[in-house]
């Protein structure tokens, strides 16, 4: 039975999240109904992250077993004519009985776009954060620094989540200025339930002075939530890459 990868792309605002839930539409849910028609095998389709409801994707990976015939390289395709314009299939391909795209992922690369303007252009409305006050952009990134390597990252993960260990470690955490837009992009082998998010709510407060740069250090070894700064909303944040 052939093990299909995908690789997609997905605009998250009008779903739930990656992850089925009971009377919600789901990006995963809605994949599976498009490969129920196109297959007629009601599949459980593996996602490499759980985006939550608001999150966008350049790079998501999953993966399903299937009895079809179909190459593996046209599947994309035949989802995407039965997938609303929203989601997109753009790889598909045969791979390894034993992958897991969950499992096997070695890390991801995430970026969190901030619109810094007085005046939110319309255009980014559902995929940025809207800070309209000035950010100091030289603080922010002498923060960023401070969360690279490995560290207990409890301080960045949202109370109600449940995960054997809170280490994590960050490779890269860079900031860049484009006119109004400020990107944050992330690589590291993993993050924590609403990881990315709390650390940029926390650099735009080191971005207007509320937290200084070095109190980073402090916050990461207090393990403490209510230490760090806030968190950015969903819609600035989009799974650029999972790395294999």
């Amino acid at each position: 039975m052939p093990n299909i990868k995908l690789v997609i792309q997905y605009d998250g605002t009008d779903y739930s999240g990656w992850q089925k839930q009971p009377s919600m539409v789901s990006i995963q849910e809605t994949i599976e109904d498009a490969i129920f028609k196109v297959t007629g095998e009601k599949v459980n389709l593996i996602g490499a992250g759980r985006t939550d409801k608001g999150v966008h994707a350049q790079g998501q990976v999953a993966n399903f077993i299937t009895n079809s015939n179909i190459p593996a390289d046209r599947f994309k395709y035949a989802i995407n004519s039965n997938l609303p314009e929203d989601i997109r299939i753009i790889e598909s391909e045969q791979v390894h009985d034993s992958f897991h795209s969950r499992y096997d992922a070695k890390g991801k690369k995430y970026t969190y776009t901030i619109f810094n303007g007085k005046i939110l252009n319309p255009i980014y409305r559902r995929y940025s954060y809207h800070v309209p006050y000035e950010l100091n952009l030289n603080d922010m990134n002498q923060a960023a620094k401070y969360f690279l390597g490995t560290h207990d990252f409890s301080a960045f993960m949202s109370s109600n989540s449940s995960v054997k260990s809170t280490i994590r470690t960050l490779y890269h955490v860079e900031l860049k200025k484009d006119g109004d837009l400020i990107y944050v992009s992330l690589q590291g082998n993993g993050f924590l339930y609403n990881m990315v998010r709390i650390i940029v709510g926390t650099l735009v407060e080191v971005g207007t002075g509320k937290l200084t740069p070095s109190s980073i250090v402090h916050i990461i070894e207090s393990k403490d939530r209510k230490k760090a700064g806030h968190t950015a909303p969903a819609k600035g944040l989009c799974l650029e890459k999972v790395y294999y």
